[in-house]
């Protein structure tokens, strides 16, 4: 299986934890790793490319921190640019049919906070749902979120730990498990 992570964070070299993760990611043999804010720093996506190596992967992950209860203002331009009517869906747009996605997020909050009547009103899986009907509206499979809390003064060995619960998760899940 051919996977590609799309990192999507504003200043990943600043980003302790989608840091870790996207080193941890890119030790991963058949995981392809891109700083999509690095690729594109003046905003101009190249289309066809990202179209050519969406179509070359069997699973694509988001890596993006939690920003106001979304991703990061790139990453919802690259899905507003890329996934394009007669492309993505809609008439002939059967390019994605049967890709699987997972959304992989950091959050600077704890988990209980991402609960009902926690103190961010819902849970992530709720958060994340635009994002899960944009894939399923693109015959994508929506694979269970990842998520890791709280972690930005977590001691080394945890965040190490949390790194390696990330990489399994990206590459072992199955497609059944979404259901």
């Amino acid at each position: 299986m051919k996977i590609m992570v799309i990192t999507a964070h504003p200043d990943l070299t600043a980003s302790r934890v989608n840091r870790a993760f996207a080193r941890k990611a890119s030790t991963v043999p058949g995981v392809y790793v891109r700083d999509l804010y690095r690729e594109y720093p003046e905003w101009t996506i190249d289309v066809e490319k990202e179209q050519r190596l969406l179509t070359e992967h069997d699973r694509i992950v988001f890596q993006f921190p939690l920003y106001w209860y979304s991703s990061p203002a790139l990453l919802k331009k690259w899905f507003d640019d890329v996934l394009t009517y007669g492309w993505a869906f809609g008439t002939d747009g059967v390019h994605l049919t049967g890709k699987e996605f997972i959304v992989a997020t950091t959050t600077g909050g704890t988990e209980n906070q991402y609960r009902s009547g926690g103190s961010n009103w819902h849970t992530l899986s709720e958060f994340m749902k635009p994002i899960q009907s944009t894939i399923e509206k693109c015959n994508g499979v929506f694979l269970p979120v990842f998520a890791a809390y709280h972690l930005s003064d977590a001691p080394e060995a945890e965040l190490e730990a949390e790194a390696d619960r990330y990489a399994s998760h990206i590459v072992s899940l199955q497609a059944d498990l979404a259901d």
